[in-house]
């Protein structure tokens, strides 16, 4: 499935597959991913850090065909181009424990061909302030808290202002006021350019995408905006006091009644569907249109 619109195309993949042994991990995906921000939702091993991989050239497909920034990702010379406008926050960074958060980032820096001394250190200087870092920014990363150190490496995929910024988990190990920070962040990051990002929240797709993709077992299962996609849900979610064992899902709610998704039944109290509802239901493979 991709993704129609009239806004600049980022990516652009054809039939995408990559294989680990006899598993594909990504299969078949099609994709076409505009500019502005755009999130990648799907349960624990639908292939999201597989995909992520092959948009950030760290992995290279088994079969199908990737543009990237209108570059063709499989020639060496265009894929060295692409990575000079490519930012990428892999889900578990590698960061060297004895450096600082500046020489990290700096030392990064230095690997994307930031070669002016001072203006490396003033874009460093840039992106560690833009991530909540200008007091620890010379600590020991082995000093920092676990969002510190995520905050390190956000800061060295920063770098440049890349056009596209790929970004695996960004929000992992923040607390809620760093969250909402990293929402900052992100929204300053994608004017003119494309972000693209996993995550188990759909606060976070609703407060900073335009666009949503729902990956299951490797295969795009919905493409589309966050409102086309709580869409698919509408006329399936009702309250209830009891739990209703006919639901897809169910759970109890703060006020003390129980939300469902699925078929409702003849009298049910429908109300009007959450990202979560819908998400819920293209997992189960029962969405409308997904």
């Amino acid at each position: 499935m991709t993704t129609t619109t009239s806004a600049p195309v980022t990516v652009e993949a054809t039939g995408l597959v990559k294989r680990y042994g006899r598993t594909r991990a990504v299969d078949g995906v099609d994709l076409v991913v505009p500019t502005g921000t755009v999130a990648l939702l799907g349960p624990n091993g639908a292939g999201k850090t597989t995909l992520l991989r092959l948009l950030a050239t760290v992995a290279a497909p088994d079969e199908g065909r990737l543009r990237l920034l209108g570059r063709d990702a499989a020639r060496p010379a265009d894929r060295l181009e692409i990575r000079r406008r490519l930012g990428y926050l892999p889900q578990e960074a590698a960061l060297h424990r004895d450096f600082t958060a500046f020489d990290l980032v700096d030392h990064v820096a230095v690997l994307k061909e930031h070669t002016d001394a001072r203006a490396r250190r003033d874009e460093v200087r840039r992106v560690l302030e833009a991530v909540g870092l200008a007091d620890a920014m010379h600590r020991r990363i082995r000093t920092l808290s676990a969002g510190g150190r995520q905050r390190v490496a956000l800061a060295a995929a920063l770098l440049g202002g890349p056009q596209l910024l790929v970004l695996d988990e960004p929000a992992t190990g923040l607390d809620p006021e760093q969250r909402l920070e990293l929402r900052r962040v992100l929204a300053d990051a994608a004017p003119g350019g494309t972000v693209l990002m996993s995550t188990h929240s759909t606060a976070e797709v609703a407060a900073l995408c335009r666009h949503v993709l729902v990956l299951i077992s490797g295969r795009v299962a919905f493409a589309g905006s966050p409102a086309e996609l709580a869409a698919t849900a509408d006329g399936r979610v009702w309250l209830d006091d009891d739990e209703d064992p006919r639901a897809l899902r169910s759970w109890a709610t703060a006020e003390g009644s129980y939300r469902h998704v699925g078929e409702p039944p003849p009298g049910a109290h429908v109300v009007p569907p959450t990202l979560e509802d819908a998400y819920l239901l293209v997992v189960r493979g029962t969405a409308r249109h997904a």
